[in-house]
């Protein structure tokens, strides 16, 4: 496979004024074209901060994050969809091409296309009050994807759905990822939702965060996220996963 993005003993420290917190110790990772890679750990370990520092939101402390290739373009989709209610649906895709100035007639085609594949075509024109939450997820990923983004950084993408929905919405997401070939950094405190959906699971420890286990997920007929859940791997994985976070309630 072909490596796109290589982190190399990331580290990541907050100078307060009590002191000195230590988030991220020694990460390293490699993260390969088509990739689905979700990362697990305690809740607070430094999982979402991982993320920004990638996107460059945030600073790193020291360590190497090497894109392979120049104009690596980045899709950061948040935990709340963040759709803005004065837009139509359209427009809330198209923002980002208007922002950076790349909105073509055939880009606006692409966009309309998607939300059409994936089942928006009688909203195109509508106003987000008038989804539900599983659509809104479904445009916001869409939107995330006009730029055409190398890589797709997914924080909690489902956390603030019930559920059912939560369920029904992974399935959604999952098709139109792999269907669109792309590369994928999920952060999820759900174990069962990472083993559903990812090709390759990183645990996490505690802050300061380390890399305490690494997962190559392999189950059998493997398909969407509903179904992979009843392989018969699923258990050991969870099992396994559960054990390494070794959280105490």
């Amino acid at each position: 496979m072909k490596k796109i993005l290589e982190i190399k003993n990331l580290n990541k420290k907050y100078h307060q004024k009590t002191g000195e917190i230590e988030a991220i110790k020694n990460v390293s990772l490699t993260i390969n074209e088509g990739e689905f890679i979700a990362i697990v750990g305690p809740s607070g370990c430094g999982k979402s901060t991982i993320l920004s520092i990638i996107c460059n939101i945030e600073k790193k402390s020291n360590g190497i994050i090497k894109f392979i290739k120049k104009d690596f373009k980045i899709g950061y989709m948040l935990q709340d969809d963040t759709l803005f209610p004065w837009l139509t649906v359209l427009d809330n895709c198209l923002l980002g091409l208007e922002i950076n100035k790349k909105l073509t007639k055939e880009n606006k085609e692409k966009i309309i296309s998607l939300l059409t594949t994936y089942g928006l075509s009688d909203f195109i024109y509508c106003y987000p009050k008038t989804l539900s939450g599983g659509m809104r997820q479904r445009v916001a990923l869409i939107r995330t994807l006009a730029l055409n983004p190398d890589i797709l950084l997914l924080d909690e993408p489902f956390s603030a759905l019930d559920y059912q929905t939560r369920l029904a919405v992974s399935d959604d997401v999952y098709k139109i990822i792999k269907k669109e070939n792309k590369t994928t950094i999920m952060v999820t405190h759900d174990i069962a939702e990472a083993i559903s959906m990812a090709d390759k699971i990183i645990v996490l420890s505690k802050r300061p965060a380390t890399i305490k286990n690494i997962y190559n997920i392999n189950l059998s007929n493997k398909s969407n996220p509903i179904e992979n859940r009843k392989a018969k791997e699923f258990a050991f994985y969870y099992s396994q996963i559960w054990k390494d976070l070794d959280i105490h309630v």
